[in-house]
């Protein structure tokens, strides 16, 4: 992240918010029960919501990976005092069994008899403080973070190693969070067998096996249980090469994706799976957890970088810009829990200091690392997986490349002198053949596996510009062909539905939801067409405003206005729409 500098106005206006929020937080809050439980004087108070709860401590995890991560995005020093200053206090509050958190230890010890009184999911927890100091390490090189990291994962391992098959299942039928991936991180920096064999005490076999034989059993499954499972699963097959890990994660990325994903790229109702391929009947005001979207794009990023295969490219553009960027209030920089696809709610979004929700820390994390996955590269190839305006510098080869995105075109301006080759993704939402040209000369291109690949000694000055074609497509959901939504090439399109009646409700653990409001009807009547061919028209049905990216809806009873999804914050929006004739 530190060689890419974000150029796009609102996603610098998206970073800008989530730095200022970091930084209101009160550090000494956050490290309250970590002081607590080490016995530790700490002159503050806990914030409310879930850090008083059994889960409390998730959010400092969460909280320092964002910082660093904030951190290698700006160089802002006053980010890594943050993380330094956190990690000398969790230092002092370690035990000398290298046991570290705001939870007592005795909960650890309960969960494996199956006793859950007064406790919640202590590994999930665990998972977040893990990841982070590996994260802190990672990212502004601090040592005692790797250190506290090592001797953290030395308890788990003291824990692990004396489990029962009967042990472990008790222990893994709590959520856990990602405790097989961060552990496989730690390993590989530490290469302590202890910390691998840990990491593997969490590997869930009985839910690989099935997903590698390709069976879809996730019906009833808690999402964001299960998507860091199988993340944990992908690592350690970067660590060890058995490929029985690569096909659980391949096929399980294609199961959500094919069977339970909605438009904007995210899934689940109420945080749980449903029956496969049915999503129309599951259309409520709590769909899209945003922690799912969170863990799909980490797996995704994780399987192009092992497999190369564009499709996983597409998903995460698709879903970084309609349900990751589409998840924060530009105003406030607060994010969302869930995105309702019933038509007529509307996005409710977090208080700064009040709830500190998983989707809050999960949101720190998203905006603090907007800079990442734009490009990846290796050997001699630098691959452009998002299209938005932002500044790579390209150190292996010494060449700067500025990208002026203005879809459909998209300007590269290459800066030194050097051979290699630029890899352009072809989107999937590219109609027909794109084009491109080379300091203002077509140039042939030839479409590869996705990919346009551009090898030449680049010279100072240089400039590709590639131009794709944009149209609006439909989107049937498996389960009622007529319920549709649309896209104008990467942008999900949701129409504004006024701002009457915004009250809310709490679900859940003090979750924030919307109401519905009366007349909020997801049926529109089309006039004189069938639906057939009425939506095979939609180009000249859904029709582009001359200078903005509007759109009015014609031919309907009612004339709605649609544009890009990620924009709606304020009113109730509708994404998908039941197409019926008049007098069917």
């Amino acid at each position: 992240m530190q060689n890419v500098t974000l150029l796009d106005k609102y996603e610098q206006n998206a970073f800008q918010k989530e730095v200022k929020y970091l930084k209101s937080l009160d550090k000494n809050r956050l490290l309250k029960g970590f002081c607590e439980i080490a016995g530790r004087e700490m002159d503050a108070e806990k914030y409310g919501g879930w850090e008083t709860s059994a889960i409390q401590g998730h959010t400092l995890g969460h909280y320092i990976t964002a910082v660093a991560q904030a951190y290698a995005s700006s160089g802002d020093e006053e980010l890594k005092a943050i993380t330094d200053y956190m990690i000398s206090v969790l230092k002092e509050c370690q035990n000398a069994n290298g046991y570290l958190h705001a939870i007592p230890e005795k909960h650890y010890d309960k969960l494996e008899i199956g006793d859950t009184t007064d406790t919640w999911v202590p590994w999930y927890s665990m998972h977040k403080v893990l990841a982070g100091l590996i994260d802190v390490y990672t990212f502004t090189g601090n040592e005692d973070a790797l250190d506290i990291a090592s001797k953290l994962g030395n308890w788990v391992y003291s824990h692990t190693s004396k489990w029962t098959e009967e042990t472990q299942k008790t222990v893994l039928n709590i959520e856990y969070g990602g405790m097989n991936d961060c552990l496989y991180n730690l390993y590989k920096y530490t290469k302590n067998e202890n910390h691998l064999s840990a990491a593997h005490s969490f590997d869930e076999m009985s839910l690989f096996e099935p997903l590698f034989e390709g069976k879809d059993i996730l019906n009833g499954k808690h999402a964001n249980t299960t998507i860091p499972k199988i993340i944990g699963a992908l690592n350690r097959y970067t660590v060890t090469n058995e490929d029985f890990y690569l096909k659980v994660a391949e096929n399980f990325w294609d199961i959500v994706i094919n069977n339970h994903t909605y438009i904007t790229g995210g899934n689940s109702e109420w945080e749980h799976f449903g029956e496969p391929k049915v999503l129309d009947a599951e259309r409520t005001n709590c769909n899209c957890e945003t922690c799912n979207t969170y863990n799909m794009l980490k797996l995704s990023r994780t399987l192009f970088k092992v497999t190369g295969n564009k499709k996983y490219c597409d998903y995460y553009e698709n879903t970084f810009i309609n349900a990751i960027l589409s998840s924060q209030n530009p105003q406030t920089g607060m994010t969302t829990y869930f995105q309702p696809m019933a038509t007529g709610y509307f996005k409710v979004y977090s208080s700064p200091y009040d709830h500190f929700w998983c989707c809050t820390g999960s949101g720190m994390e998203n905006f603090s690392k907007l800079s990442d996955s734009i490009y990846f590269y290796g050997a001699d190839a630098l691959f452009v997986n998002r299209y938005t305006s932002s500044k790579i510098d390209w150190k292996e080869k010494g060449l700067t490349i500025t990208q002026n995105a203005d879809l459909p075109t998209v300007k590269f301006t290459i800066n030194g002198n050097a051979e290699g080759k630029i890899v352009l993704r072809v989107p999937d939402w590219c109609k027909d053949t794109p084009t491109v040209t080379i300091n203002g000369e077509p140039h042939f291109i030839e479409i590869k596996n996705g990919f346009i690949i551009l090898e030449k000694e680049w010279n100072d000055g240089d400039i590709v510009e590639f131009t794709m074609n944009m149209q609006i497509t439909v989107h049937p959901l498996p389960d009622n062909e007529n319920s549709v939504s649309f896209k104008y090439g990467p942008w999900v399109l949701s129409a504004d539905m006024g701002n009457e009646n915004m009250t809310t409700d709490v679900t859940g653990v003090n979750v924030t939801i919307p109401n519905p409001c009366d007349n909020m009807s997801d049926v529109l009547v089309i006039e004189k067409d069938t639906v057939e061919n009425w939506l095979s028209n939609i180009n000249n049905n859904l029709v582009k405003w001359e200078n903005e990216l509007k759109f009015t809806l014609k031919g309907t009873d009612r004339e709605l206005i649609f544009s890009p999804h990620y924009k709606q914050h304020t009113n109730r929006y509708g994404i998908y729409f039941k197409f019926v004739m008049r007098n069917a």
